[in-house]
């Protein structure tokens, strides 16, 4: 197998220091969580390199493909590693050639390098910012301990759970204090990691394109005829990968509790794919009120599938943050969920209505309480909040400061 750097390609302003001639800043991120159908993850990244690119930023970003390949401009430019794939569903793969992050590190010489991924990758990008004398700082994107491992745990008994979970807050603290921050979308979620042990944590958002996420006058009937969708029921929106750990089960089961209670109200719309894809299609040949279209990578056709729902239901509660509740509201789309999660807090309008039970049952009676609402007015008055708030250009000018930050308090060799 081919080594990326015995390819043909140049490194952009490799020598370019720190941050770079007349203040150019060059960032490089690094994750495993990327694939033809990423959702979350792979969204912060591409704003991330259209606003450093909007002020005149570099950009690197090192990620598991098919093959060996580098290809992007002097602005931004993207190195694929040839990897095995984990999963034909979600198209994960896993990085094994670890050498190769090290190589693209060391000609590209970034002024700070992101890892945003809590396994291999991220023990290895630590080291090698190390060795190079490139800032690291980590993005804790998954809550893995709670979502992965205790569960799997608790599958078998309680106990193992337990100690699965503190073997994970373990793991956690001796990974993330190798990095010069922890960035954690989440005051709760930097709380857990604090408590654990882990010194360097550094609350920061994740954000919303307000330009293109936000209201529209064209009436929803006729954004539905455009997607052949139901014009007189109440549309449910669920997007993201389905999957055990995002609550594709507890939206299924609640969703058919409801087309039993009221045959013909609702219609639930879900957007994505993921191994729970068949509880998807078990619904819809059940219930006959059930639209899944795949992953949606046109943000503009996410968009019109955000204006055509009058309620969006997020049946996470492992979520460290929740983009796409902030991308439903921000088009005037009020959310329910599960109460106690980190999403609360981006939640813009009333929540008295959420589920207090993380239970299909307590989804149900939730999603039915919401439509007791004017949903019209309280998703317009949460787009609002949410442009003021969650914006990316407000997100990016705190992190590129927190960037500064960093690769100011450690020099370079």
């Amino acid at each position: 197998m081919p080594s990326v750097i015995s390819l043909t390609w140049a490194p952009h302003d490799a020598a370019v220091p720190r941050a770079g001639r007349r203040g150019v800043m060059k960032v490089c991120d690094i994750t495993q969580f990327w694939s033809p159908v990423s959702g979350g993850v792979r969204r912060y990244v591409s704003e991330k390199i259209r606003h450093l690119r909007a002020r005149g930023g570099r950009h690197v970003l090192i990620v598991p493909g098919e093959r060996d390949e580098v290809c992007g401009d002097d602005s931004a430019r993207i190195y694929t590693i040839a990897s095995p794939m984990v999963s034909e569903v979600t198209g994960y793969r896993v990085m094994l050639r670890l050498g190769e992050i090290g190589r693209i590190l060391s000609a590209e010489q970034p002024g700070i390098v992101e890892s945003g991924d809590p396994y291999q990758v991220g023990w290895r990008v630590a080291r090698e910012g190390a060795r190079l004398g490139i800032p690291a700082v980590a993005f804790y994107h998954s809550h893995f301990v709670e979502s992965e491992l205790r569960p799997a745990g608790e599958r078998i008994s309680p106990l193992l759970g337990g100690w699965l979970a503190k073997l994970g807050a373990d793991y956690t603290r001796s990974l993330y204090n190798k990095f010069a921050r922890t960035l954690v979308p989440s005051p709760e979620l930097a709380a857990v990691l604090s408590g654990w042990g882990v010194e360097n944590v550094a609350e920061v958002d994740l954000g919303v394109d307000v330009n293109l996420f936000r209201p529209d006058d064209e009436p929803k009937a006729t954004i539905r005829r455009r997607l052949d969708l139901p014009e007189n029921a109440c549309v449910l929106l669920s997007v993201g990968r389905l999957a055990m750990e995002k609550g594709t089960r507890e939206l299924c089961e609640a969703f058919a509790m409801l087309a039993a209670r009221r045959p013909g109200e609702f219609h639930l719309v879900v957007s994505g794919e993921g191994l729970q894809a068949h509880r998807v299609a078990s619904l819809a040949a059940v219930t006959g009120a059930v639209t899944h279209r795949e992953f949606i990578s046109d943000p503009s056709t996410l968009r019109d599938l955000y204006r055509a729902a009058d309620l969006f239901v997020h049946p996470g509660v492992c979520e460290t943050f929740g983009l796409v509740t902030l991308e439903a509201q921000a088009c005037g789309v009020p959310v329910v969920g599960f109460s106690g999660t980190a999403m609360d807090r981006i939640v813009c309008h009333d929540r008295s209505f959420w589920a207090r039970e993380h239970t299909p049952a307590a989804l149900a009676d939730a999603i039915e309480n919401a439509c007791l609402r004017d949903l019209r007015a309280m998703g317009a008055a949460a787009a609002v909040r949410v442009a003021a708030r969650f914006a990316w250009e407000h997100v990016f000018n705190a992190q590129f400061d927190l960037y500064a930050e960093v690769m100011q308090n450690m020099p370079r060799s």
